[in-house]
């Protein structure tokens, strides 16, 4: 069985030197799970692209989502009945935060119940949308394995991280015989 990869942005996307962007032109067989509004996301929107896309890819397929997307993963699978190898959920964003962009609709309450896949949660310690401490909650009610990767900010195109080898081996660590990368 072939395993696929998908990614799945935050807010505004990911650029040109994030990892995700990196991991779609370097690994075999990962795309990204395309939304129709990066700027102004409808939580119920992303849901019903996240469950077309994996529906797409089949069964066999990881998600590699960050920020946002990690928020709307979790409201997913409290929904669908679609099911997926596992997640690797990079600095999800508190849509509960104070200063939450008013821009996105939909991401609160955020769902506190046990994901039905395998799931690791990496935050930072100097995240400024997600406290380490917030994570770790996130990670306890999820089910998930919670990786400190210490202070990386956001974890995205400004902590500087290339391809991101750390979060590939994480990739790698949530499916077993996973083919080379």
């Amino acid at each position: 069985m072939e395993i696929k990869v998908l990614t799945a942005p935050g807010l505004g996307s990911s650029g040109p030197l994030h990892w995700q962007t990196l991991w779609e032109q370097s690994i075999p067989g990962t795309r990204r799970i395309e939304q129709t509004d990066w700027d102004a996301p409808v939580c119920e929107r992303w849901i019903a692209q996240i469950e077309q896309s994996v529906k797409a890819a089949g069964p066999q397929v990881v998600i590699a989502a960050h920020s946002l997307a990690c928020i709307a993963l979790a409201h997913w699978a409290a929904q669908s009945k679609t099911k997926i190898t596992a997640a690797l959920l990079v600095a999800p964003a508190d849509a509960e935060r104070p200063g939450f962009p008013a821009a996105a609709v939909g991401f609160s309450p955020i769902p506190l119940v046990k994901l039905p896949f395998k799931s690791i949660i990496v935050a930072s310690t100097n995240d400024p949308y997600c406290s380490l401490e917030r994570a770790a909650f996130f990670a306890g009610k999820w089910g998930s394995r919670f990786v400190n990767a210490g202070a990386k900010g956001h974890i995205n195109s400004e902590s500087g991280l290339g391809e991101w080898q750390e979060g590939q081996n994480l990739l790698k660590e949530l499916v077993q015989n996973w083919p080379t990368l």
